[in-house]
């Protein structure tokens, strides 16, 4: 008895709400890659940005409110530290502005994928990325700080990445970096709304840029 509690090892003790970010979150990202929810009633890409709502906004904030019967806030719902957010969110803008022009005018690859989406500005990127701020710099970023505290920015920005797969390899790798800033600021903040709207001006321009939009 005694070798065989040995073998097994000690008794495993799992805290439940990290357990359900964890495979709800894993599961979430699945199904925006495998369904297409909302395809029947409305044209590609908006079907696209809005089944991203449901799964990355809707689904985590009504578990956030009826299982774990948390606030809003509890998730970085909110203005947070509005005045260093203000400063953040401008300062990321002026600095991400030249460097993003640089890139998507040298990269043939940021230009063949992001030409198509320029009929789809403002808003196209808006509730794309709304669901998607909410979801990494919100549910799981708050989520796991609880628990793990400023771990969570290194945590959060692994299934950040991963989603992005399949896009250029520049944009991809620069969310190793990207993703670990956008989970700072929504720290320092308390509120995922800053990095949304650092990342809402980064796609925006990005599509604007890559199709000669901006000259």
């Amino acid at each position: 008895m005694h070798a065989l509690k040995k073998l097994l090892g000690e008794r495993l003790h799992f805290d439940w709400k990290i357990v359900t970010i964890t495979i709800v979150s894993t599961l979430l990202l699945m199904a925006d890659h495998y369904f297409a929810l909302t395809s029947a009633w409305l044209p590609y890409p908006w079907w696209e940005y809005v089944d991203r709502v449901i799964l990355y906004f809707v689904i985590p904030l009504a578990i956030t409110l009826f299982v774990f019967r948390e606030r809003p806030g509890d998730c970085g719902f909110g203005l947070g530290d509005w005045r260093a957010g203000l400063v953040l969110t401008l300062g990321a803008i002026l600095l991400m502005t030249p460097v993003l022009w640089f890139l998507n005018r040298a990269d043939a690859g940021m230009r063949e994928y992001y030409t198509p989406f320029v009929d789809y500005l403002p808003w196209g990127t808006f509730v794309d990325l709304l669901g998607w701020e909410f979801f990494f710099r919100g549910w799981i970023l708050f989520g796991y700080a609880r628990k793990f505290g400023p771990e969570a920015l290194w945590l959060q920005m692994v299934p950040f990445a991963l989603a992005h797969i399949g896009k250029p390899a520049v944009e991809t790798l620069s969310t190793l970096i990207g993703g670990f800033a956008f989970g700072w600021i929504a720290y320092r903040t308390r509120s995922f709304v800053y990095p949304f709207l650092i990342h809402w001006f980064i796609a925006s321009f990005t599509t604007l840029v890559a199709a000669g939009a901006l000259g």
